[in-house]
């Protein structure tokens, strides 16, 4: 049978009432909070070689930095790790920066790295990154600053070395893609003290220029140092001030100069800054076939649209044209005279039985018919007046007296 004892059963009674021990997660805190507010250790650049390196599907990075003396683990966030072109490998000598915190949950005091670089270059790196965030604030790089390409430029304007294969491949790939445009070479230096001035200089001998379309600023390949004439300040300024747009071709994919930001479009490589700046000619040449065929159709269909719309114009014009009004009053013309002749001898052939009735009215009527039965009419010479009674004449007056056949003079006596 065993029997435990407790350590508070171990120690004096007097010990356990006098102190106060901390909690490990109390002390680490503590340890925590000495670390993270000390000004050295908030801000610090930490030298040494990489081992165990590893990074997890979170993209987050751990590795451990080591010299011959000590070991430090470390923790690169995934937000930084995007920032990175080439991830480190285990042996690879680095500059880090960040600060330094402890993990309780293990114990580990650890450095949570901002920025890693390769041993050597730590500084041109720094001053990059200083200039850039600076230009950055600054609006250079705003992209609401970029213009656009001219698309189809007639003189463009080669910043570079005149000894630069850059200079021989953009060459090459003009004359075979667009063979129209004019290369107008402003030569410089594109490496060392003196390359910076040059570069401004080339870049003002062109804007002076009022035939030049578009600006290629291009060296080929090369170490950070070799490249850094294009992370010159006042470098990335001409190229941000430049009247004419540019386009900037330093290095490979990879490298990302301060004059790539500031142009109004980065090309990775020389060649592909040519590429960008000029369309294609055979790409054009499709282009031009495909617009011909368009062309044509939209005129044949134009033209079958006209013919439709003529024809039906010419229907129109057909009903109501003026001939064929004209025939239409002739015939009505026809209709007209021929029931107006109906009309009238209508009337005619009317006015002639009425005529014939009245006549025989008349005849009825008529004192000649009265003088064919023997009767005489006497009229009075003096005035023509009818003699209907005696008392109209006296004696002496002359009469005239028609009878059926004729008339003659008698007088009263």
């Amino acid at each position: 049978m065993y029997t435990t004892t407790t350590m508070q059963e171990q120690l004096p009674l007097f010990a356990v009432a006098d102190r106060k021990p901390y909690t490990v997660s109390q002390l680490m805190a503590r340890i925590r909070g000495t670390v993270e507010t000390d000004p050295c250790l908030v801000d610090v650049w930490v030298e040494g070689e990489i081992s165990n390196f590893r990074q997890v599907a979170s993209g987050h990075c751990y590795f451990t930095l080591k010299d011959a003396g000590a070991e430090l683990r470390c923790v690169m966030w995934r937000d930084r790790v995007r920032g990175m072109r080439v991830l480190p490998n285990n042996g690879d000598s680095v500059l880090a920066h960040g600060r330094v915190g402890v993990y309780e949950q293990r114990g580990d005091l650890q450095l949570y790295v901002d920025t890693l670089e390769p041993l050597g270059l730590g500084w041109l790196y720094q001053e990059y990154e200083r200039l850039k965030a600076r230009l950055e604030a600054e609006g250079l790089f705003d992209a609401r600053r970029k213009r656009p390409l001219p698309r189809f430029p007639r003189r463009i304007g080669v910043v570079t070395s005149p000894d630069a294969a850059a200079l021989r491949d953009i060459l090459n790939i003009l004359s075979r893609r667009y063979p129209l445009a004019e290369v107008i070479l402003a030569p410089t230096l594109v490496q060392g003290e003196e390359a910076p001035p040059q570069i401004i200089a080339a870049l003002q001998r062109l804007n002076a220029r009022p035939d030049i379309d578009v600006i290629l600023l291009v060296r080929g390949g090369g170490s950070l140092e070799e490249l850094w004439a294009f992370n010159d300040e006042w470098v990335a300024r001409a190229v941000a001030d430049s009247r004419i747009p540019v386009v900037c071709g330093v290095g490979h994919e990879t490298d990302f100069s301060l004059a790539d930001f500031a142009a109004d479009q980065r090309a990775p490589t020389p060649s592909a800054a040519a590429e960008l700046a000029t369309p294609d000619r055979l790409e054009l040449r499709q282009q031009i076939r495909a617009l011909y065929a368009r062309l044509v159709r939209a005129i044949a269909a134009d033209l079958a649209g006209r013919r439709g719309r003529i024809r039906e114009q010419e229907r129109v014009l057909r009903r109501l044209s003026p001939a064929l009004r004209l025939t239409q009053a002739r015939q009505r013309l026809d209709d007209l005279t021929e029931r107006a002749g109906r009309a009238i001898r209508h009337q005619i052939a009317v006015r002639r039985e009425r005529l014939a009735g009245l006549a025989g009215r008349l005849e009825g009527v008529s004192p000649l018919a009265t003088l064919e039965r023997g009767y005489a009419i006497v009229q009075r010479t003096v005035d023509g007046r009818i003699v209907c009674s005696p008392a109209q004449v006296a004696t002496g007056d002359a009469l005239r007296v028609r009878v059926r056949d004729g008339e003659f003079g008698a007088m009263v006596q």
